[in-house]
């Protein structure tokens, strides 16, 4: 009888053991919460590894950026891995326009800065700030609440999924 006794009672903490197991397998307080990071932010994650890099006319490697040949550079080594030509021309006419009030990390900003159209590109940050590279800093964070930028400005394109 003590024996009998005995297996009940291992077996009943075997099933306390297994009840406890699968309530918290399913429990939502020990569930993993997972971070929802955007495509954009992919590759304005890559761009900021950039800041400080030279400018050089025509230039698409770490060497020496111009501003499309950054951007083609960013989003094809980003997780985004696009493909993206080496004009800001031609960049302009990919993606989904996007309003101003809209802009998320990752899209494409673009501005007319010789007077005959597109002529320039960044990648938006946020709170009004993308990073471009400019011939006196190189690749750097930029405002578009300067002067310079508002005056210029063309528009903005998302060429990222969401």
């Amino acid at each position: 009888m003590n024996q009998s006794l005995r297996l009940s009672k291992g077996f009943l903490a075997g099933l306390i053991t297994l009840a406890l197991a699968i309530a918290l397998l399913f429990s939502p307080f020990l569930q993993r919460a997972e971070a929802s990071v955007s495509w954009g932010q992919e590759v304005t994650t890559v761009a900021e590894r950039f800041i400080g890099k030279d400018y050089k006319w025509g230039g698409n490697t770490p060497k020496g950026f111009d501003a499309s040949g950054y951007t083609q550079y960013i989003f094809k080594n980003s997780p985004a891995k696009m493909n993206l030509p080496h004009s800001s021309k031609e960049q302009y006419k990919l993606g989904k326009a996007i309003g101003k009030k809209n802009l998320k990390e990752g899209d494409l900003v673009f501005f007319n800065t010789d007077g005959k159209g597109v002529s320039f590109v960044g990648i938006y940050l946020n709170k009004n700030q993308f990073l471009a590279v400019t011939v006196s800093k190189g690749v750097s964070i930029q405002s578009l609440n300067t002067k310079y930028w508002k005056d210029r400005y063309v528009g903005v394109k998302r060429v990222v999924k969401e």
